[in-house]
């Protein structure tokens, strides 16, 4: 079992910057799952990224380019950064893993452009 806590969501202008952190409890070596989703008002849950098993990322198309996944060494977190952001990249993010499909959920960091 693992818990997750994202955080460094907030408000931000439109072409700036946030980080968002997901913390795990424990290192998640032993899982191949592993991602960032997003949920917007009145829509669907969608991938922004996810990491393959082999260590090779997938982006949505609308973030390609501008928002970058990275872990640290540890296997304890995982980081979004999010660059040249949109009023559309309004939502709630969220990190996700597990050994075999996403298990575990964290709670969200909201994320709102302006």
């Amino acid at each position: 079992h693992v818990q997750l806590v994202e955080s460094g969501g907030g408000s931000v202008q439109a072409g700036g910057s946030l980080r968002l952190s997901c913390t795990f409890s424990r290192d998640i070596y032993t899982f191949y799952c592993l991602g960032w989703f997003r949920q917007a008002p009145g829509k669907e849950r969608e991938a922004v990224v996810l990491i393959d098993s082999d260590g090779s990322t997938k982006y949505a198309d609308s973030v390609k380019g501008r928002f970058t996944i990275s872990r640290d060494n540890t296997e304890t977190k995982v980081f979004l950064q999010m660059n040249n952001v949109r009023s559309e990249d309004t939502a709630l993010y969220y990190c996700a893993t597990g050994s075999q499909s996403f298990g575990y959920w964290g709670q969200g960091t909201q994320v709102t452009v302006s």
